[in-house]
């Protein structure tokens, strides 16, 4: 889960993070008493879960309460590729005399964390790391370890951090490791970290991912979460317990094991440039079991997603068998009845296969084609996609 810079920032603060926390309003009127309260100039931010705000006019100062009146008109209802401003971060303007970067990820391709620092913040680090990749320092952090004054004094001295910000900056990395490990963070970084013109260094902005596979440590993050700006049907699936993310494509995709469905995904990807450029419109993983149930949740999911034209279904049987998994397909049918108004490819392999397929056969619901492939499969789905488009 992504967080808005205002939950990072109140992340930050709680532990002990030196932060510019401010006020969220979500009407003109609301940004106009945040002002009144805190006083201008203030800056006026979209809070919205992508970055390049600052270039897409999201971010403004304002000095007077008739220019929080205008940025905050203006700003409410802007989509920043692709999402709609629907709050505002009001919070005091700070004289700026340095700015610096400073994070911690999840390093999954070297399977350890990753400390990354710089004193040039405030620009696109992508572009920084591309154009001058030593000016950013990356330091490998051990899970065991974590950050300590004498870690955190590496990371600092790597960054090039300037001598009368040093020893902040290394308190500063420290409670930032604190977030990161135990609020379970993927991700935590602040861009930019800010000298003041007193000398205080202060995170002016900030982005935290959380992992949700943590979230039954952390109960109070599902008051993190916003609803209203996630998709409605991968709320539905979190709902039903179903691994699901919804795509912009219109071949629906079922698979039981994660890398089943993303190899479905690749190869219904490829079948569709032959028909009409169709693609996945889903991931969705129910795992090990196919009961009726499942499997009724699953197609549900699906096609309430009106950009799909077909389904394809595709599993491998084994702990739970082919016969299963059909007999989970034909109950599920009966279970949806007239929702089940899309075709559907179904590829079985694996443990009792041969009984699968008969009883999917013996049923002959017709809407259901059987594929002995799985690129057989793709290629009908994508096919029949198309025909629906």
């Amino acid at each position: 889960m992504d967080l808005y810079e205002y939950q990072a920032k109140e992340l930050f603060a709680a532990h002990g993070v030196p932060a510019q926390v401010g006020t969220v309003a979500r009407t003109v009127e609301e940004a106009i008493e945040a002002a009144e309260e805190l006083g201008t100039p203030v800056m006026v931010k979209s809070q919205v879960k992508v970055g390049g705000r600052g270039k897409a006019g999201g971010v403004k100062f304002a000095s007077t309460l008739d220019a929080v009146r205008t940025h905050a008109g203006n700003i409410l209802g802007l989509d920043i590729k692709g999402h709609v401003t629907r709050q505002l971060l009001i919070a005091q303007a700070s004289d700026i005399a340095e700015e610096y970067y400073v994070s911690y990820l999840l390093d999954r391709a070297n399977r350890t964390f990753l400390a990354m620092a710089t004193h040039e913040g405030g620009m696109e680090i992508e572009q920084l790391a591309a154009e001058r990749p030593g000016a950013l320092a990356r330091i490998t952090v051990n899970a065991l370890t974590g950050v300590d004054a004498t870690k955190a004094a590496e990371i600092a001295d790597a960054g090039k951090f300037p001598a009368e910000v040093r020893d902040q900056v290394i308190d500063i990395l420290q409670h930032l490791w604190e977030v990161f490990v135990e609020e379970d963070a993927t991700l935590v970084e602040v861009n930019p970290l800010v000298k003041t013109p007193e000398g205080k260094v202060l995170a002016v902005d900030g982005k935290v991912s959380l992992d949700d596979n943590a979230d039954f440590r952390h109960p109070d993050h599902a008051a993190l979460a916003d609803i209203a700006s996630e998709n409605e049907l991968e709320v539905k699936a979190k709902e039903k317990g179903l691994n699901y993310v919804k795509l912009d494509g219109q071949v629906g995709v079922i698979g039981n094991g994660a890398g089943l469905v993303m190899s479905t995904l690749d190869v219904v990807a490829y079948a569709g440039e032959a028909h009409g450029g169709v693609s996945p419109a889903n991931f969705l993983d129910i795992g090990g079991g196919a009961s009726a149930e499942v499997m009724a949740d699953g197609l549900d999911i699906i096609l309430s997603d009106p950009d799909v034209k077909s389904v394809f279904v595709n599993v491998f049987g084994g702990i739970t068998s082919c016969d299963a998994v059909a007999n989970g397909i034909v109950a599920a049918l009966d279970i949806l009845g007239d929702k089940e108004n899309k075709p559907l490819v179904v590829r079985l392999d694996g443990n009792n296969v041969e009984e699968g397929r008969r009883i999917l056969l013996e049923a002959a619901h017709p809407l259901v084609t059987l594929a002995e492939t799985m690129d057989d499969g793709a290629d009908k789905a994508a096919q029949l996609a198309n025909a629906g488009v």
